[in-house]
């Protein structure tokens, strides 16, 4: 092969090379940083201190145990108990308590989402989840606060759907793409740069432009 023709070739398998790097970056951050749940829980855990976040959680926490309040009971309670479980319920969400709720929350989740991702057998199901550790830790913080039948309220293991079936094996899909990407994409880069340098007429400028 000519000197003219291995520089050619080579310039070509630099510039292949230095397309596919970016992309294989790309898709190893998309791959290993979402993934990485301890860094999910962190990036999620400031929002237990947004206000927002903090009202609809009291708003659906308090109607969600009013509403069981109400079942052991055995019917409808007065006005004052559920506003005193409202209350509660918004005092609970500015404690240390729901701060590791909310983290087990987002830590469960996590966990439930790439386990179904990686599950081929889980095609077709949607993605569930258990929150009844958080739920009896909400039951525990209003029984501390005196609710009445508070420690009655059974905690109960309801599967709650974190995405439907369609949408879990679309993501499942997209998963697996990137699996995919992120194993070959860097390892072609780097065969296409070392195949680069190996067949330059002029390697120091090869691994020059390489680099």
């Amino acid at each position: 092969m000519s000197p003219r023709l291995r520089s050619a070739l080579s310039a070509a398998l630099i510039v292949l090379a230095s397309l596919l790097t970016p992309c294989a970056t790309l898709a190893g951050w998309a791959m290993h940083g979402p993934a990485d749940t301890g860094r999910y829980v962190a990036s999620m855990a400031p929002l237990a201190d947004d206000p927002d976040v903090r009202d609809a959680a009291a708003d659906t926490l308090g109607a969600g145990f009013a509403g069981l309040v109400d079942e052991v009971a055995a019917g409808p309670v007065d006005g004052s108990v559920r506003l005193f479980v409202r209350d509660a319920a918004r005092s609970f969400t500015r404690t240390e308590a729901f701060h590791e709720g909310w983290d087990a929350a987002n830590r469960t989740v996590h966990a439930a989402v790439l386990r179904a991702l990686r599950d081929d057998g889980a095609a077709g199901h949607a993605i569930t989840v258990d929150l009844a550790p958080v739920t009896e830790r909400v039951r525990d913080r209003l029984a501390e606060d005196h609710v009445p039948f508070a420690r009655r309220i059974p905690v109960r293991h309801t599967a709650v759907t974190v995405l439907p079936a369609r949408q879990a094996d679309r993501l499942r899909e997209g998963y697996h793409v990137l699996d995919v990407a992120a194993f070959w994409l860097p390892l072609a880069a780097v065969v296409f740069a070392v195949t680069a340098i190996a067949v330059a007429a002029r390697r120091r400028r090869a691994v020059t432009a390489a680099g």
